[in-house]
């Protein structure tokens, strides 16, 4: 918002009962806006690392080999089935003290509670991933496996060239929920005061009767990265579309 309308904007707000002064506050409106930054940067980056990290899940669950499998399907497990929240303090608290004392002490540590969220946000998701892909291999027609099997395609050949271009265009609308829920998961970063939107809100509401007013925009800024999210997994969904296929 150009800040030319800032004034004439709080003066409307406030005759609604609405206190959003601290758009008016360099300071205050700096650090909100950086916060918006900080959301949009996990976001985008948390999504795409955990779709790495949910390919290679995906393709040890679905491997021949049992010493690949099965630690695989452990592991998505365990992510499965605890909080996102206590993963996080986990990480941050736990693992984070254990690399500082390896490393000689945290000042020798390069990871910052920002990268601990990508971690955990990543694998977490990654989990999620990995079970819609594995699923998306196993819908893949028998026929396809045979017919590329006749061809002289290897196990990783197939699994390149036909299974996973498939599973990702059959388990596309799964993905895409789960990177809705990554997206609204980055406002956990705000528990061990990672500066996105929800941890800046905090930082000026602690000061402010302003609480309303904030969850207001945390609310539009979540929507419209949520939105925005589906708009282009939808985008993506009609490129991928094979004509004739699935109708």
């Amino acid at each position: 918002m150009p800040e030319s309308w800032l004034p004439a904007f709080v003066v409307a707000a406030k005759s609604v009962g609405l206190n959003y002064a601290f758009l008016l506050n360099a300071f205050e409106r700096e650090a909100w806006l950086k916060g918006v930054v900080v959301s949009v940067e996990l976001s985008f980056l948390s999504i795409a690392s955990s779709l790495l990290v949910g390919l290679v899940i995906a393709t040890a669950l679905t491997s021949e080999r049992p010493w690949l499998a099965r630690p695989a399907r452990a592991f998505v497990e365990i992510i499965r089935n605890t909080p996102t929240l206590v993963q996080i303090f986990c990480a941050f608290f736990v693992l984070n003290m254990l690399v500082s004392q390896a490393l000689g002490g945290p000042q020798n540590n390069p990871l910052t509670a920002y990268a601990w969220v990508v971690i955990v946000l990543s694998l977490h998701f990654g989990a999620y991933h990995a079970e819609a892909l594995r699923a998306g291999i196993e819908a893949v027609p028998k026929g396809m496996r045979e017919s590329a099997a006749s061809l002289g395609f290897s196990r990783r050949g197939r699994l390149i060239h036909v299974e996973l271009p498939l599973a990702f265009r059959f388990a596309w609308p799964s993905l895409i929920n789960n990177m809705v829920d990554l997206v609204k998961a980055t406002s956990l970063g705000s528990a061990i005061a990672v500066g996105e939107v929800t941890y800046a809100s905090l930082m000026i509401w602690v000061n402010g009767d302003n609480v309303l007013e904030l969850m207001i925009f945390i609310f539009l800024v979540y929507a419209a990265l949520t939105l925005f999210v589906v708009w282009l997994g939808g985008w993506v969904e009609k490129r991928l579309r094979m004509p004739g296929y699935g109708h």
